[in-house]
């Protein structure tokens, strides 16, 4: 434990519960009321937090910097690759040709489970944020064309990506619990299927609909070419209209290079292949996703770029000014990253995680409770969900009553809390604010609403197979 934990603990947790509360409502009236940048009132309140949480004054800045960096680590280079990638397909009129055939092939009532089925697909190996910004372009395109609320196609979309990655291995916080609670990953992998399918249904597919009603979000021009407006006049240069193969091809690359990295990853586990021989080492090094992303950008250069006659001059414009309209995004979620570091660093959630573990309730609720408050006091989903397997373990590993199915599906009992209700100290929420381009308020009626019924209704599905697992034990 760091030397900020042990003083922390000192507070108690009335009194660190009561901090994370007041951070909360101080960054929501600075946003709301005061419309205070979400950059700055992020800083500025991570900064005042920090201070009342007890963190020593020599490590407020660092602790500040630590969760900043680490979310921008993760977020930066996906998010500039994957605006470059969407700006191509964009200018290019590659989103167009795949828009045109999705509707062709599953017809305008359906554009919306077109979009997420290949979410689902693409969520597989791909983590939510480099998944979603890949597809925005697409999401952007059918919305336009089809017209009404952004929200009917893009929640949806979006929460395939959420549900594909809270549940469903190789993505990192289902494998980090398989292996604390000693779950067999590939059943893991098979029941989670089976409740992330039917929670996208409940929580995306029909809350799409739902929400697309009540709110009607313009689609937003933030991934339209810097050269022109969203439709036609200077885009035109670039435009080629490449075949559906290329498109496809563009999107599947980064996909199949993922997948290979997690494969690999996976029969290096169970002892199939050498994981520390060198061909493996390089072949998940071509797989990683950055590295996948940054190979897909050069070949969407070549392919709609060079091989259809474009200057060099156009595609360096192109590719430069798809980084613009993202620098907001990057920088609020990095901001995000670092408030949900500053709440990890003062143990609010361990203190919560700890105190709701001695009230004696069935080991499979308290360790969903434990997940679901772990994370609506840090924000991050993989967090919460390490946390609540590390402190249910002891008890999972000690019953010898309780079969292969029953530990996997207590693995995913904690992944459906994991994801509850993220918010504002969850550097996903900003996000989708930034890029959908919803003010707080807002995404806190869609996505903070939409993420809790994920929870939720997951967690249902959950207790359904680990009632017919106890049935049948």
């Amino acid at each position: 434990m760091t030397p900020e934990l042990e003083l922390n603990w000192t507070l108690g947790t009335p009194a660190l519960l009561g901090i994370a509360a007041a951070a909360i409502a101080l960054l929501l009236v600075l946003i709301i009321r005061f419309r205070v940048h979400a950059f700055l009132a992020l800083v500025a309140t991570s900064l005042l937090t920090a201070i009342a949480a007890g963190i020593p004054a020599s490590s407020v800045i660092s602790t500040m910097t630590l969760g900043f960096g680490s979310t921008l680590a993760s977020v930066a280079l996906l998010v500039g690759l994957g605006a470059m990638l969407g700006r191509m397909l964009e200018t290019s009129g590659g989103a167009d040709v795949l828009t045109n055939w999705l509707i062709n092939k599953f017809g305008e009532d359906r554009a919306p489970l077109a979009l997420s089925v290949a979410s689902l697909l693409f969520g597989f190996p791909i983590f939510f944020d480099a998944g979603l910004v890949v597809m925005l372009p697409i999401i952007f395109t059918v919305a336009r064309r089809l017209g009404g609320s952004l929200l009917f196609y893009a929640i949806p979309a979006a929460t395939a990506f959420s549900v594909m990655h809270v549940f469903v291995p190789p993505h990192p916080g289902p494998v980090a619990a398989s292996g604390l609670l000693n779950a067999n990953v590939g059943l893991v992998l098979i029941l989670g299927l089976l409740v992330a399918i039917p929670t996208w249904f409940f929580a995306g597919q029909l809350f799409g609909k739902f929400i697309g009603k009540k709110f009607d979000v313009p689609v937003p021009h933030i991934l339209d070419a810097a050269l022109g407006g969203a439709e036609g006049g200077p885009k035109d240069p670039f435009k080629s209209s490449p075949s559906v193969g290329t498109v496809f091809s563009l999107l599947l690359l980064p996909l199949l290079l993922i997948f290979m990295n997690t494969g690999l990853n996976m029969l290096g586990s169970a002892g199939v292949v050498d994981p520390d021989a060198g061909w493996v080492q390089w072949l998940r090094l071509l797989g990683e996703t950055p590295v996948a992303l940054l190979l897909t950008v050069f070949l969407a250069m070549i392919l709609l770029g060079f091989r259809k006659g474009k200057s060099k001059t156009l595609i360096e414009t192109v590719v430069d000014s798809a980084l613009g309209p993202v620098c907001s995004i990057i920088l609020i979620t990095g901001a995000g990253g670092m408030f949900g570091g500053v709440l990890r660093a003062s143990g609010i959630g361990q203190a919560i995680a700890t105190s709701l573990d001695a009230l004696g309730l069935p080991l499979i609720i308290a360790g969903f409770l434990i997940a679901a408050i772990v994370r609506l006091a840090q924000g991050s989903a993989t967090v919460a969900l390490t946390t609540a397997a590390a402190i249910i373990q002891p008890a999972v590993l000690a019953d010898s009553t309780l079969t292969a199915f029953q530990v996997a599906a207590m693995v995913l009992a904690l992944a459906a809390g994991s994801v509850f209700a993220g918010h504002v100290n969850d550097s996903g929420f900003w996000l989708v604010s930034r890029f959908f381009q919803m003010d707080v308020s807002t995404t806190l009626r869609v996505w903070t609403v939409g993420q809790a019924l994920v929870s939720v209704v997951g967690f249902a599905f959950v207790m359904v197979l680990y009632g017919v697992a106890t049935a049948l034990a």
